[in-house]
This record gives C-alpha cells, structure tokens and sequence, in this order.
C-alpha cells in the first residue's frame, strides 16, 4: 500500500481504534460492575431474586452478542428507547458481559470455604463487612485469570459494533478497503491493532495477578 494512503486514512483508523478503546473499556468495566452485583445478590439474596438472575444470565449466555445488540438497536424505538449506535454498542456491551462476569465472580464466591462465612455472622459482621473484608481479598486469587481471559474476549468482540453503524475501527477500516479496493493491508493493519489491544490486557492481568498472589510465594 501507498505511503499516502496511510496519511490520508490514518487519522480515521485511529478515530475508530479511540472508539474501539471506549466502548470496550466503558462496556467491559460497565458489565464487570453489574456481574459482580449480580453475583453479590445471587449468593446472599432471597430465593425469588436468585432466580430472576439465573434466567437473565442464562438468556444472555444462550443467544449471540449481534442479535442482542439488533434487539437493542433496531428493536428499541419500537418501544421508545432511541439509542445512538455508539450507546447501543456500549449498552449492549455491558449487558452482554455481565452475566459472564456474574459467573466468574460466583466461582470465586464458591471458593471460599463456608466455615469462613458461618464463623464471620457469629461474630456479628454484616454481609457487606464479610464480601469486602473476607471473602473479596481470597476470591481475587482464582478469578483474575478467567477475568482476564474474558476481557480478553471482549476487545474482538468489539468488532461486531460495525454491524449498527458504530464507527469503530472495523468499521473505519471496512470503508478504507472499499474507497481503495485494497483488503490485505488494511486488514493487517487491524489485525495489528486488536493485537496490541489482547497484549496490553494480558500483560495488565499478569500484573494483576503477580500483585494478588504475592502473599502465595515463598521468600
């Protein structure tokens, strides 16, 4: 490819890779947030609320991420929800995730051995004092690395916002290759992109991870 077609189209493919960055961050950290409330009220709140969650999370987890974001984006003036794409995509994002980071976060919760729980309400903590003092500080030790395998997942996931219009970087980079009629390199060149996206979320994980289990080594 041209030197001048990279001047020209630069500016766009890194307006898409800022929008790209937006909606993953902002979604991933939106759906991380509702996971873990719905994990939260899962395992302490009242039967009818557990299973209001366990069929929103099986409904999420059972249909594909595009259909809910159709749903969302194309189904929602219908009932009054007029959404922008970027919104949708965002929206739809953190819906989508959350009951994946709910599951995380309930395998962590059932990791931690019960006595510890029964041990903490005899001596009067409340269940807020009990997540935040007891059962959070062991439970980051076996979900950072599904946590971090799952956002992960979800920067390549960010590639189906071009299907509503989201200016992302598929999207930006799709209307490169048709104004040019040049598909390898533009197509390398987000490849690149997503690339360096999975390695910094894996590099940040595995500090993640080395600061949560540093109590776990030997000196």
């Amino acid at each position: 490819m041209e030197l001048d077609l990279f001047i020209r189209y630069g500016p766009s493919l890194l307006s898409g890779f800022a929008v790209t960055i937006l909606c993953w961050i902002v979604g991933s950290l939106g759906g991380l947030v509702l996971g873990f409330v719905l994990a939260c009220l899962y395992r302490f709140g009242p039967a009818p609320l557990k299973w209001f969650i366990f069929g929103y999370v099986e409904v999420i987890r059972g249909t594909p991420f595009m259909i809910q974001l159709f749903i969302l984006y194309y189904g929602g003036p219908s009932v009054g929800i007029l959404l922008s794409p970027v919104q949708a995509g965002i929206i739809s994002f953190i819906v989508y995730g959350s009951p994946y980071f709910a599951e995380i976060f309930r395998s962590g919760f059932n990791a931690i051995p019960e006595g510890q729980i029964e041990a903490a309400r005899c001596v009067g903590l409340s269940e807020t004092r009990i997540v935040t003092r007891i059962v959070l500080p062991q439970m980051l030790v076996p979900i950072t690395a599904p946590l971090t395998n799952f956002f992960i997942i979800l920067t390549k996931e960010t590639a189906i916002l071009s299907v509503v219009t989201v200016p992302e970087l598929l999207y930006e980079t799709q209307t490169m290759a048709s104004e040019t009629f040049t598909f390898v390199e533009p197509f390398l060149v987000l490849s690149i992109f997503y690339w360096l996206m999975v390695i910094g979320t894996s590099r940040l994980g595995a500090i993640v991870e080395t600061r949560v289990t540093r109590h776990l080594r030997r000196t």
